[in-house]
């Protein structure tokens, strides 16, 4: 190789960095920063997600600490968002559904509605990868990334 093509294949280079830099993006919306001062319980509010017919719509997002999130069956069928793994639901709670849906239970709320209704709301207060899906029908599935 001579000294043209080396010279060409480094301002190649330089130049994809410098456009992966520029094109990155950033995120929509920076997480909450809800570990100062002394008031720390206040839910984010508005954040929905559909069930349609292919799913839900958002299937993946991802939320700060605190944020209230609102299921919407939108469709005619049956609609039970339960958190990972199909079919116990004990990934964010740590129990399983036998337990935690049971009547008295007294635990840690769970991410699980414990019933077929048309819309379950649930607030995230644990940081991590939730994973959830319909328990209706469980290749209708999706995650909530919740920052701390």
């Amino acid at each position: 190789m001579n000294g043209k093509t080396i010279g060409i294949i480094i301002v190649a280079v330089i130049v994809l960095l410098g456009g992966w830099f520029l094109f990155k993006g950033t995120p929509a919306n920076a997480p909450i920063d809800r570990t100062a001062g002394t008031n720390n319980t206040t839910p984010v509010t508005g954040t929905t997600i559909a069930y349609t017919a292919s799913g839900f719509s958002p299937a993946g997002i991802t939320v700060p600490l605190g944020t209230t999130v609102t299921f919407v069956n939108q469709t005619s069928d049956r609609m039970w968002v339960g958190s990972a793994m199909h079919p116990t639901h004990e990934v964010y709670d740590g129990t399983a559904t036998s337990e935690h849906c049971a009547a008295g239970y007294a635990g840690p709320v769970p991410f699980d509605q414990c019933a077929l209704t048309a819309n379950y709301t649930f607030t995230f207060t644990k940081a991590g990868d939730w994973k959830y899906h319909n328990h209706a029908n469980a290749a209708h599935f999706g995650s909530v990334v919740v920052t701390p």
